[in-house]
C-alpha cells in the first residue's frame, strides 16, 4: 500500500493551505496595525482565552502549531471524505472552493463560539470578504487538489 505516498501528498497540500492562510491573515493584520505575534495569539486565543496574549512569543508559536494542526486534520477528514464523493477527486477547484466556505462558515459561527475565543464574532465586510476569499484560495483549492493528486496516483479502491 502507497499509505506513505499518500501522506506526503496530503501533507504537501495541508502545508500549503497552512502556509497560505496565515501569511494572509498576518499580512492582513499588519496592515491593519497589528502584528504577527499578535495574530498568533490571537489564534491561540481559541484555547488559552485572553491569557493567550500575555504569553509573548512562546503563546504565538502554540497558536501557529494549533493552525497547522487544524489544516492537517481538516486535510484528513477532506481525504477521507474523497473516498466517497467521487466529485472532490473530478472537481477539485470546485470543490476546494466549496471546502473554503465551509471551514469559513464552520470556523467562524461555530468553532469560533463554542471556543475560549474572547471576542464577539466581528463581521466587518473587508475582514470578512478578505477571509472568506483566503480560505478559498489558499486554504480550500490547495487541500483539494493534493487530496485528488493523491487518490489520482495512488486510489485505495
Amino acid at each position: 500500500m502507497n499509505l506513505s505516498k499518500i501522506s506526503s501528498i496530503l501533507f504537501l497540500g495541508g502545508f500549503i493551505a497552512a502556509v497560505g492562510d496565515i501569511s494572509y491573515a498576518i499580512i492582513f493584520a499588519v496592515t491593519q496595525g497589528s502584528s504577527a505575534e499578535h495574530l498568533l495569539q490571537f489564534v491561540a486565543t481559541g484555547l488559552l482565552g485572553e491569557a493567550a496574549f500575555q504569553g509573548g512569543w512562546a503563546t504565538a508559536g502554540f497558536g501557529l502549531v494549533l493552525h497547522f494542526t487544524i489544516t492537517f486534520f481538516i486535510t484528513f477528514l477532506f481525504y477521507m471524505t474523497s473516498l466517497r464523493i467521487s466529485f472532490i477527486n473530478r472537481r477539485p477547484i470546485i470543490a476546494g472552493m466549496a471546502l473554503g466556505i465551509i471551514v469559513f462558515i464552520v470556523m467562524k459561527f461555530i468553532v469560533l463560539p463554542l471556543s475560549a475565543f474572547p471576542y464577539p464574532i466581528n463581521l466587518k465586510p473587508l475582514s470578512t470578504i478578505t477571509n472568506l476569499l483566503s480560505h478559498i484560495f489558499f486554504f480550500g483549492i490547495p487541500i483539494a487538489v493534493a487530496v485528488s493528486k493523491a487518490n489520482e496516483k495512488y486510489p485505495l479502491h
